[in-house]
């Protein structure tokens, strides 16, 4: 048996011999020893070497560290819901990420010191696929199932503008993108998930079949189970997408016809970001309509009444897969130049309409070009009316922005992080005195108080879930909610 791996208990000399965990001394044996308990069978592999370990003590925002015991590459989902059950037995804490961590854990959200990190990663094969929904693994990608999706002219409803992601890691936070006024976020258009609690059981669970559990695992940050397979609506989507670019001067004229467009449904696609321009800074207005050879969109009706300025809008055409995949070059430049390893103090903000002009106002004016490192600003709103899920907390308005500040720490020194993460909180305590919530996936430091606050008044429905699906608070420390 390998030092580095275990994947299965092996008989030698008439003696059982496996990898075990000693509670008494907290580590792990190649052989057991006196106290320790063996793991379970396993259909995959139980990673213990330094350099698996290392690596699973990084995210996407490589801010935060925290080195766990083992990774468990998971052959099956037995595999996972035996190691929860280890896990429990034992003290021990356990956490699910995608392979290094992806862009929604910035600050150590996926990470679990000491523990058992479970690498999804493995788990990655699309089951079905039929006209209305696709019944997939957790660790499959939304590009692709949307790749699979495509040939029948099906897409899922929402995507986020990068769609390397994990669809069983988004689906535990959120899943924003630029048909969420129309469809509400991806956790939204899940129709069923399989799910190991912290109890160790397997449930499945949707709108008609275990509810509670299925409220709680949809934005629920992982607290009371890991997804490990998802049905996820597809709707119709046409072949090619005309998106449309153009730039405003002024931040009021800019929110108002976003709210607009939103409203009257002329784009199947609106979005918005800050931009330099000038020396100065602009509001780039991105709008996309779908369409079929033959029947192309009509320019000046879906343009009609928006005020931007003359002379900057810019149409091009292309795909539907080109548009929604249109990350995927910009993303392989920075990893070779060595950027999109840098850290990520991102901060992604919901903030109430009826106060979106004065706070934007308000950030930009403190935040220089300096502070985002390249990185961009979003700024576009969707309707609170689209989002059902009942862990995602919003603000309490009919419209809600989504404010981005998606920074790159450049120079990439500890004191610029600690700088840069030190004014994302000084933010968020201005949004949440104007009734603002957090997307919480980002580079903030949050307290248990402050994550009362941010769940209020679905506090109490949380703790609840808590303690029922996740008795002994094994799953995902690192969000430091309890």
């Amino acid at each position: 048996m390998s030092s580095r791996t275990v994947s299965r208990r092996t008989l030698l000399q008439g003696a059982l011999v496996a990898v075990a965990f000693n509670p008494m001394s907290r580590s792990w044996a190649s052989t057991p020893e006196a106290g320790a308990v063996p793991l379970p069978p396993l259909d995959g592999e139980l990673l213990l070497d330094e350099a698996s370990r290392t690596a699973a003590s990084d995210d996407f925002g490589h801010i935060r560290h925290h080195t766990p015991w083992a990774v468990l590459v998971p052959g099956s989902v037995k595999d996972i819901v035996a190691m929860v059950r280890f896990a429990r037995r034992q003290g021990l804490k356990i956490a699910a990420a995608r392979g290094l961590g992806e862009s929604h854990s910035t600050f150590g959200q996926s990470q679990v010191p000491a523990g058992i990190v479970v690498d999804m990663s493995a788990l990655a094969t699309l089951h079905e696929l039929d006209q209305d929904s696709a019944w997939v693994d957790a660790g499959v990608r939304w590009h692709e199932l949307l790749q699979a999706s495509l040939p029948s002219g099906k897409s899922p409803p929402v995507l986020t503008d990068y769609i390397e992601l994990s669809i069983g890691g988004t689906l535990s936070a959120g899943g924003i993108g630029g048909q969420a006024f129309r469809w509400g976020l991806q956790v939204d258009n899940v129709l069923e998930l399989d799910v190991v609690t912290g109890r160790g059981e397997l449930v499945r669970c949707s709108r008609w079949r275990e509810r509670p559990l299925f409220d709680a695992v949809r934005s629920g940050l992982g607290q009371f189970g890991i997804i490990v397979r998802a049905r996820v609506r597809l709707v119709d989507v046409q072949p090619r997408a005309r998106t449309y670019l153009a730039l405003y001067d002024d931040l009021h004229r800019f929110l108002e016809d976003q709210r607009r467009l939103i409203e009257d449904g002329r784009f199947d696609y609106v979005e918005g970001s800050v931009v330099s321009s000038n020396g100065g800074r602009a509001y780039q207005l991105e709008v996309v309509k779908y369409f079929t050879p033959g029947s192309e969109p009509q320019d000046s009706r879906l343009l009609a009444g928006l005020r931007f300025q003359p002379g900057t809008l810019q149409v091009t055409d292309g795909s539907y897969f080109d548009f929604a995949n249109r990350l995927a070059p910009l993303i392989e430049l920075l990893k070779q130049l060595g950027v999109w390893g840098f850290p990520h103090p991102w901060l992604d903000m919901f903030v109430p309409a009826r106060c979106a002009e004065e706070f934007v106002q308000e950030v930009l004016a403190q935040t220089t070009d300096a502070d985002m490192g390249q990185g961009p600003i979003l700024l576009y709103p969707f309707r609170a009316s689209a989002l059902t899920t009942p862990f995602l907390r919003t603000p309490n308005d009919r419209h809600v922005f989504l404010f981005s500040l998606l920074r790159t720490a450049i120079p990439p020194t500890p004191e610029n992080v600690a700088a840069l993460v030190q004014k994302n909180r000084a933010i968020v305590d201005r949004l949440t005195a104007l009734g603002g919530k957090i997307y919480p996936v980002d580079a903030v430091p949050l307290s248990p108080a402050d994550w009362r606050r941010h769940f209020h008044p679905h506090w109490e429905r949380f703790v609840h879930a808590k303690r029922r699906y996740d008795p002994d608070h094994v799953l995902t420390p690192g969000q430091g909610i309890f």
